[in-house]
């Protein structure tokens, strides 16, 4: 398996071809590396990496992108840490180097943003100052100190951005750099000069790498493929490696995604600049590639030499180790959901994993690394996100555990959500639970409703009892008058075709605002429905900016035809109609319908939790709230139960 074997940078030897990649991640401690990133990177170390790319850092104090920012003048300790914490694993340790130019933040810096040209840019809509010659030695010269500091402190070398979030890349663009100067007859001046730099301050014996954006997807004026390959052929000979990536300002969701876009997006991008080097550096295949399957293939195609695996990695730290070991089917997938492991946003969230919670937080609750002194005999009530990881947990701690769930099969409301639009690969998450609870022996039984009997005789038998009874249909805010009006829940259970007794158009009610809506809008529309959605927002799905999916999913929409009736609220659904009435201005306007489908709010089901008030819980039956919720709640309720075990399988007070 190539995937696995090692590979030499700047002679130095990596002991898998699998990199993690540089990435926001909120860990820091003001503007510096904290013991949570030694931690972070540790894990992944441990697991197999082979190149570990740190969180990026601002090599020049002017650029400020986010808050908790990594600036390289205060990066030095961190570094060393980090690299002392991976070396015993044999990972090689880069830091990633960089300048977010007219793409960051003037709210933290408190000054004008840098830029090769004054172009406002098309999120923030802020003009930029143009950098003159002071600017550009000065950044030049922050590249380098970065660089110098990295090697000091024990890094294995460093890689420069020049990808989307960059002022580098700004300068090779034709969309934000108009100089008549030499650094806009010859865009690729800066980034030579930089590469030129950090090379002497590295010296010829540690790695330098490149993360290049090789299509803008804007063709009118930007980075096109061609343009690119001329830039790698240029630079091949100063560098170590090469990340081939995708996107500019232009197109924010376009170098990560979420599961709407097809996993390996980059490979006839990366195969066609690997083409154009010749074999004169290493390229590395970023895009979304989260199966080792697929990233051998692309290692045995000629498409890269090393791959890049970061949110693979995120949700699985073992994801090498395990696949080396043949044990493939026992990695936790990645998703590709965007829900934690995206955090560059105003709430300033903690990297994490809808799948592995402990992402992002490895400090924490070291009760998951301990073992337990006596059996438990548990029944899970509930299969769902929150029973199978309760249940997983809890086995894998040696305990006996049975999960009883009602319906006919496992997997609950993730089974739901994998059938919204798009998003068919939540479904393998639950597959991975059942394979789990399979393989640890965990008894699972179906289609039974467990009652209040069935708990008392549990706690005659001396069981301990876990629910995880999930959600039930919530308030609708409108009034219904003999209209056909169907849960979501309901719609993707049985399809449309089933669940919608008459033909006709449907408007989808959505007070959310997430990826149901828009999903149940885009199932219903290519099932051939003449289709409405209704919000009272402004935009359809204003939480998927949270995952990079608002502008995609809106196009998406626009596309299939749907009707969206935005700034609304449903007021009266009634047979054939249903009226909305304008937020604004209070207008009301009646919408032509035979069914209406509400993706509402949920409610817990909490009737047997009500009737033994205390017994642990978790999930949905807590709180209707997201799968990261539902997986941590699962944790800590089976880490509770299992701190009461007695070696006699008591229960402690």
């Amino acid at each position: 398996m190539t995937l696995c074997l090692p590979v030499v940078l700047a002679g130095r030897t990596a002991p898998s071809r699998v990199v993690f990649g540089p990435h926001e991640t909120n860990l820091g401690t003001g503007r510096a590396f904290s013991s949570r990133h030694v931690a972070y990177y540790e894990r992944r170390a441990a697991g197999g990496a082979g190149l570990i790319v740190t969180e990026t850092a601002s090599v020049d104090d002017s650029d400020w992108p986010y808050e908790r920012a990594p600036l390289a003048a205060d990066c030095a300790e961190g570094w060393r840490a980090v690299g002392a914490a991976c070396r015993p694993h044999g990972a090689l340790v880069v830091a990633g180097l960089g300048h977010s130019g007219s793409q960051g933040s003037s709210a933290y810096a408190r000054s004008a943003l840098w830029a090769p040209s004054r172009v406002a840019d098309v999120v923030t809509r802020e003009m930029p100052m143009e950098m003159e010659h002071p600017q550009l030695e000065r950044l030049v010269a922050g590249f380098a100190d970065a660089a110098r500091a990295a090697a000091s402190a024990g890094l294995d070398g460093v890689e420069v951005n020049a990808g989307q979030f960059s002022l580098v890349r700004q300068f090779l663009s034709g969309l934000t750099n108009l100089r008549d100067d030499a650094h806009g007859q010859d865009r690729t001046l800066l980034l030579r000069s930089v590469l030129d730099a950090v090379r002497e301050a590295l010296g010829p014996d540690r790695i330098l790498g490149l993360r290049l954006s090789c299509d803008e997807l804007a063709p009118w004026a930007g980075i096109t493929p061609e343009q690119a390959a001329g830039v790698a052929k240029d630079v091949a000979g100063r560098i170590d490696y090469l990340v081939v990536v995708r996107g500019s300002a232009m197109n924010l969701a376009a170098t990560r995604p979420d599961l709407n876009t097809a996993p390996g997006f980059n490979t006839d991008l990366c195969r066609s600049v690997r083409e154009a080097v010749a074999g004169a550096v290493p390229v590395v295949l970023q895009g979304s590639v989260v199966d080792p399957a697929e990233a051998q293939r692309a290692l045995d195609e000629g498409v890269a030499d090393l791959v890049e695996m970061t949110r693979a990695q995120i949700a699985d730290p073992d994801l090498v180790s395990l696949w080396r070991a043949g044990r493939g089917e026992r990695i936790r997938p990645c998703v590709l959901c965007n829900q934690k492991c995206r955090v560059r946003d105003s709430r300033n969230p903690v990297v994490s994993c809808v799948g592995e919670p402990r992402s992002g937080h490895e400090t924490e609750d070291p009760r998951l690394d301990g073992a337990d002194e006596g059996t438990l005999d548990v029944l899970v009530v509930g299969g769902g996100p929150a029973g199978m990881e309760a249940a997983r947990v809890l086995a894998g701690r040696g305990h006996r555990v049975e999960v009883v769930e009602r319906g006919p099969s496992l997997g609950g409301t993730l089974r739901t959500a994998a059938a919204v639009g798009g998003r068919a690969a939540l479904g393998g998450l639950a597959d991975w639970w059942e394979a789990e609870l399979r393989r640890l022996r965990v008894t699972v039984t179906t289609g039974r409703e467990v009652t209040l009997g069935d708990l008392d005789a549990a706690e005659a038998a001396g069981r301990a009892v876990l629910l995880a009874t999930g959600s039930r249909p919530g308030p609708r805010g409108y009034e219904v008058q003999d209209a056909t009006v169907v849960e979501a829940a309901d719609l993707l259970a049985r399809g449309p075709e089933r669940a919608l007794p008459h033909p006709g158009p449907v408007v989808v009610v959505d007070p959310v605002g997430d990826a149901v809506g828009a999903g149940v809008c885009e199932l219903l529309a290519g099932s051939g429905y003449e289709t409405a959605i209704v919000t009272q927002d402004q935009v359809v799905g204003t939480q998927l900016a949270l995952t990079g999916d608002l502008a995609d999913a809106n196009t998406r929409l626009q596309r299939a035809g749907v009707e969206l009736v935005k700034r609304s609220v449903p007021r009266v659904a009634r047979a054939g109609e249903l009226v909305v009435e304008d937020v604004l201005t209070g207008r009301l306007r009646t919408l032509g319908c035979a069914s209406v489908v509400h993706c509402g709010h949920r409610l817990p089901d909490e009737t047997l939790f009500l009737a033994r008030p205390g017994t642990v819980r978790a999930g949905d039956c807590v709180a209707p709230r997201t799968l990261y919720e539902a997986v941590l709640e699962g944790r800590r309720a089976a880490l509770d139960l299992a701190a009461g075990a007695k070696p006699d399988g008591e229960r402690r007070p």
